[in-house]
């Protein structure tokens, strides 16, 4: 293949409807962006690049807004293809307000095909295809103009080798009989990205440390994290500089009551104090009144016998699975979902078993695992 493509730089709308004209009837899609992120909660669009065999069309989204043709391009047509697509998808949707589908992500088909599950698009072409692709412009600054050849080449090559690379995935997981769990895969990604909402009220549940909590202190920290993802998102602000999680858990664990002792919080500046103190109390305040029945249930100590014996129980399971099939255990099950079995196993809750492909091939020897356990 040819490291040298036809690049064409698009800048106004006249040109992106052309582009999306050329596109329209091609089968699959190539689809990359560049963006900018360091000072703002949402990604700040530098470049989005799309190829479907013929010339790589660079839009410049600094220049020109996404038209209705491309949105149309983007939300239905062509398969597209990206490679770890999660950032990409939410650059488009902020730039476009579309959710690109339908969609076939090149890391994910990678790693079903029993590869590294986070393989970087450089590793992945060497794989294929024995090409070296350059790394010089992997963090240069995208926003500048005009940029230079470079560059250019860079983010054309970026999308060039998507096709070739889909069509050896595809045999290959066509002969393995997973093409239907990577449809399901991408199926889920789209979902994950078009429910932010949803995803604020889950983010607590990322903490690590959640079990040391009680349940009004769980239930302390879920509404001030739901308040700094949403605030985050009004400000756009990084999460981190409006108030990171480390702090946020600090103030669910001393529960403080006035703006004394909210001062008494390691770490939390006399600024953030005066900003959203109010806020920040407030939200402490709810939590201690709200109803028993409202508060979740405490967690287990992940490493007292009980819990370790069940985790130990269903890695095993995982692992036996991962083997079989020639894949990373994490891509069947990762820990924090193996530690929702668990706590929900010993709190005689229903257990939050894994759907579709991943359910067929061990929901029933999850479930025996555990009970297992009990009898032993």
């Amino acid at each position: 293949m040819s490291l040298d493509p036809e690049i064409r730089w698009i800048a106004t709308p006249e040109a992106l409807d052309a582009a999306c004209a050329d596109l329209a009837q091609a089968e699959t899609l190539a689809l990359d962006t560049e963006f900018f992120r360091e000072s703002s909660f949402y990604p700040v669009p530098a470049l989005v690049q799309l190829y479907a065999g013929g010339a790589v069309y660079l839009i410049d989204p600094q220049a020109v807004a996404a038209t209705p043709a491309l949105k149309r391009l983007l939300g239905a047509g062509p398969t597209k293809l990206l490679h770890a697509s999660s950032e990409d998808l939410e650059v488009l949707a902020t730039w476009a307000g579309v959710l690109v589908s339908p969609l076939v992500d090149t890391q994910v088909a990678q790693a079903l095909l029993g590869e590294d599950p986070a393989m970087g698009y450089q590793r992945l072409v060497a794989h294929w295809l024995d090409e070296n692709l350059p790394k010089d412009e992997t963090r240069s600054d995208w926003l500048v103009r005009p940029l230079s050849e470079t560059q250019l080449s860079y983010a054309a090559l970026d999308v060039v080798y998507l096709l070739v690379v889909w069509q050896h995935q595809r045999a290959a997981l066509e002969a393995a009989g997973r093409l239907a769990w990577l449809e399901a895969e991408c199926d889920t990604l789209l979902a994950q990205a078009g429910r932010n909402g949803d995803n604020d009220a889950q983010w607590y549940l990322r903490q690590r440390q959640l079990w040391k909590l009680a349940p009004r202190q769980i239930e302390a920290y879920r509404r001030l994290t739901i308040w700094r993802e949403g605030e985050a998102r009004r400000r756009n602000l990084p999460r981190g500089w409006l108030v990171n999680d480390k702090l946020l858990f600090a103030i669910a664990e001393g529960m403080p009551e006035n703006r004394h002792e909210l001062a008494r919080v390691e770490g939390l500046k006399p600024g953030q104090i005066k900003r959203d103190g109010d806020q920040l109390l407030a939200l402490v305040k709810e939590a201690k009144h709200c109803d028993e029945a409202e508060l979740p249930a405490a967690l287990p100590v992940p490493v007292s016998p009980p819990f370790k014996k069940r985790l130990k129980a269903l890695k095993r399971v995982v692992n036996a699975e991962a083997e079989a099939l020639g894949v990373a255990p994490e891509l069947l099950l990762r820990r924090r979902d193996l530690e929702a079995l668990v706590t929900a196993h010993l709190n005689g809750g229903a257990l939050p078993l894994p759907g579709g492909w991943r359910g067929e091939r061990l929901a029933a020897a999850l479930t025996h695992a555990l009970d297992e356990v009990v009898t032993s």
